[in-house]
């Protein structure tokens, strides 16, 4: 017999829960937009660092071309690091668990803060590129692991909020990352060191408040199978004694899965029973990357320079598109459901396509006409709240309603490895296009748009108001209409076991 707990009050309740989504989310995607956004500020102050480096040691500078390559690799490390992490998201996640590995990688970001803090007094900018490959695989497991952890620890009422959370710490990590760099604050010469090593408070945040805090019910019981463990977290995040009824589906839920196991990554790409949701995850996944909007993050202030806009005020500009995204995080999870995915997506990609389209011809005519500067700050802005309210709040949930439980698991691995592969690739590309395409630097991101709008408007169906199992009913009859015979579909088997 288990012994209950004192009942807790709704309040409690409530403080419990906020408590749990603030301590994931400081050290989870909150670390990725910070550490996404500070990196700009000392663009040239790093640039400079790797000349004077270099030539110490050679007696010879470096060229342009050299440095730019070096530069290029310190910003495309970042997404590369976390490929490696959303690969070691799954095995952590089933070994340690949810709670202990989002703590254990602070082990990663705690190193990469050694690292830059010392990178200038060593005379080495090979410390930067290895921090920020650290700080890359800890962003991998995070952003992987802290939606897992929300999803599972909130009540199924407050589950989609819950888990939309970590888009709005990522965006508040971006606006954040680009407040601390201002040059009144850490963006100065001298201080830089400290702005990259600064990623070292979240970490210590998270390792402080997040040992207090419960550790996901389902996993204690489902993957432990520790029902006294299981009880008293639902206990505390639920705010009173009387979990009978959740306990009893979460024992049912783990006798469903027994002797079944989830799905590998690869085993999705072969199973035409889903050959439409993987294509849509890659195909709109794809999309969200290579649209051009994190490399605005990463080079804000050579895309502002290059509009015209005067340098005193080009620090100013940054923060307001930080501030851009993290409103209209807000505001798609307050309107998903009721306007749904599909006019969400195709209307944002559709309006990044109208306003950077008008960015490019600002460009083009800024020498004849001195105010299409600020006309081109402008469109930067709203390229960025239309990202904002469409792909980047609703393409983060395909893997979650697209795929049944036993495939979401390597849905996930796959969704975060495609999406790091893509910031890598862009944040590597985009200084050589700035340089070759000049003022037409967004076309290629705008064809991009193009295609997501138009893929999203004829393949994906709209999943708004739909449980799970006729999502993948509606999938099922999709992937199998060219077929005239075949077995019965039963249905997604019921599966809540994570390992991979």
């Amino acid at each position: 017999m288990v012994t209950l707990c004192p009942p807790l009050s709704p309040q409690i309740e409530s403080r419990v829960l906020l408590l749990t989504i603030c301590a994931a989310g400081i050290g989870g995607t909150f670390q990725f937009g910070y550490n996404l956004s500070i990196i700009n500020a000392p663009t040239l102050y790093i640039q400079e660092f790797t000349n004077e480096t270099w030539k110490a040691r050679t007696g010879q500078p470096l060229p342009h071309h050299l440095i730019l390559l070096v530069w290029s690799l310190i910003v495309s490390l970042y997404p590369l690091g976390g490929f490696f992490g959303a690969l070691l998201a799954g095995p952590l996640a089933v070994k340690l668990g949810r709670k202990k590995s989002l703590l254990v990688n602070n082990v990663l970001v705690m190193a990469a803060a050694l690292l830059f803090g010392f990178s200038r007094g060593a005379g080495s900018f090979e410390m930067i590129i290895l921090g920020r490959l650290l700080v890359g695989v800890s962003g991998g497991v995070s952003m992987s692991i802290q939606p897992m952890y929300l999803g599972e620890s909130a009540p199924k009422e407050l589950r989609g909020a819950a888990a939309m959370t970590s888009a709005v710490f990522a965006a508040l990590g971006i606006v954040m990352g680009q407040v601390i760099g201002l040059r009144e604050l850490l963006g100065g010469p001298q201080v830089w060191p400290l702005l990259l090593a600064s990623c070292l408070v979240p970490g210590v945040l998270q390792l402080a408040s997040l040992p207090l805090l419960p550790e996901s019910p389902r996993y204690l019981l489902i993957d432990r199978g520790d029902t006294e463990a299981c009880l008293t977290a639902l206990q505390r995040l639920r705010g009173t004694e009387d979990v009978t009824r959740e306990l009893a589906e979460l024992q049912e839920e783990r006798s469903a899965c027994q002797g079944l196991r989830a799905r590998r990554p690869w085993e999705l790409f072969r199973d035409p029973t889903l050959r439409r949701q993987v294509i849509s995850l890659v195909v709109l996944g794809s999309a969200m990357e290579l649209c051009g909007n994190d490399s605005v993050y990463a080079y804000a202030s050579s895309v502002f320079r290059g509009a015209g806009i005067p340098e005193e005020k080009i620090q100013y500009a940054i923060v307001g598109t930080g501030s851009c995204e993290l409103l209209t995080s807000l505001v798609s999870c307050m309107v998903i459901e009721r306007v749904g995915r599909r006019v969400l997506l195709i209307g944002g990609y559709c309006l990044m396509v109208c306003w950077g389209s008008v960015f490019t011809a600002a460009l083009c005519l800024q020498s004849s006409y001195p105010w299409m500067s600020y006309l081109a700050m402008s469109c930067i802005f709203a390229f960025i709240l239309s990202f904002g309210i469409g792909p980047a709040g609703v393409t983060g949930i395909l893997p979650t309603e697209l795929f049944d439980q036993m495939a979401r698991p390597a849905a996930y691995m796959i969704c975060g490895s495609l999406m790091w592969i893509m910031l890598f690739l862009a944040g590597l590309g985009f200084p050589f296009l700035m340089e070759g395409l000049s003022h037409f630097i967004y076309v290629p991101f705008l064809c991009v748009c193009v295609c997501g709008a138009i893929y999203t408007g004829i393949f994906l169906p709209e999943t708004k108001g739909k449980t799970f199992l006729e999502i993948s009913e509606e999938f099922h009859r999709l992937n199998s209409r060219q077929k005239k015979q075949g077995p019965m579909w039963k249905g997604p088997k019921v599966i809540q076991s994570t390992d991979l």
